[in-house]
């Protein structure tokens, strides 16, 4: 087999370190910074003629300058002349930019998938995308994970007395998700009526199904970026009659005032992944970081052995 490299950018290397140890594999040496005008600059300190290559970088916030930096990994290591690059994006940054949803706005996340296509990537690894289909944007193979089996295991960890759980979707567009993790979880399910009002605001109107009164509420999202919506259906929830409410989500964007809204809402905990980096300063009693690095390195073994991802998905998927 090719020999196996792993490198990481700027974005996340504590989470490239933990896939790593997972993989009892060094992480290889990569130089990253900038020109004194700005420009990134990337070199390879390995030889990685002939390798298999795993270049770890979400693009989490400063968005662009993480995705340039992925960008300029990916030639390194094509100019290298590396077997196969695999692009591992835990989080993949302007994936709610997928659809023209009103005239002359741009896809920007089909944009994004073509510079990583095109600047060389063979294939490339993501967790819980946004929208599925942004997989068809990309021109290689994407391996979408799901965070599933790792966000129902810390659910699993809160004692509920029986019959009190009840799983409640954030949105509409999230019942496929609660329906899921409430098959996993038992427990019944209920919808919050979610109406937005502009790109920042939303309001919630009804709670539908239930009772919810006296019950242990869960939800789940994809990721939590400004707060508005989830804290906005914890109130709704709390104004029902729910005991405690537990949010767990994929990607801890956390942007704006997403911290002070968390901090003042009637949210009993909130569980995040560590696909983002969250800074010491945005931590709070009642943010918990849930790792997602064994499943990760998992899956970079399972590729680099051209072995299947979906059977780590046959008891946790959504």
């Amino acid at each position: 087999m090719r020999e196996l490299k792993i490198f990481s950018g700027q974005a996340n290397r504590p989470l490239a370190k933990n896939i790593c140890n997972f993989l009892h594999l060094p992480l290889a040496e990569i130089t990253l910074g900038k020109f004194p005008d700005g420009e990134n600059f990337c070199k390879i300190e390995e030889d990685i003629r002939g390798r298999d290559v795993f270049l770890v970088q979400p693009t989490c916030p400063p968005v662009n300058d993480n995705i340039f930096e992925l960008l300029i990994m990916i030639d390194s290591c094509k100019r290298a002349s590396a077997a196969r690059v695999t692009a591992v994006i835990p989080y993949f940054g302007y994936a709610r930019q997928d659809r023209k949803d009103e005239g002359r706005v741009p896809i920007t996340a089909k944009l994004v998938a073509n510079l990583i296509t095109r600047a060389g990537a063979d294939r490339v690894l993501t967790m819980d995308l946004h929208s599925p289909q942004i997989q068809g944007f990309f021109d290689v193979p994407v391996d979408n994970l799901y965070a599933a089996p790792v966000l129902n295991d810390y659910a699993c960890s809160i004692p509920v007395p029986d019959g009190d759980r009840i799983v409640v979707s954030p949105d509409v567009g999230s019942i496929k998700r609660a329906l899921g993790h409430a098959k996993r979880l038992g427990g019944k399910l209920a919808i919050v009526d979610k109406r937005r009002d502009n790109p920042t605001e939303t309001r919630q109107e009804h709670i539908i199904g239930g009772p919810v009164a006296g019950h242990v509420a869960f939800m789940f999202d994809d990721m939590i970026s400004t707060g508005g919506s989830i804290c906005g259906a914890a109130e709704k929830l709390t104004s029902a009659g729910v005991k405690e409410i537990h949010v767990a989500a994929t990607h801890g964007v956390l942007c704006g005032k997403a911290i002070e809204k968390l901090s003042a809402s009637p949210i009993t905990s909130l569980a995040v992944t560590d696909t983002i980096p969250i800074p010491p300063e945005k931590m709070t009693p009642k943010i918990k970081v849930l790792t997602v690095a064994p499943l990760l390195a998992e899956a970079i073994k399972r590729i680099h052995h051209d072995q299947s991802i979906s059977i780590l998905f046959d008891k946790g998927e959504e």
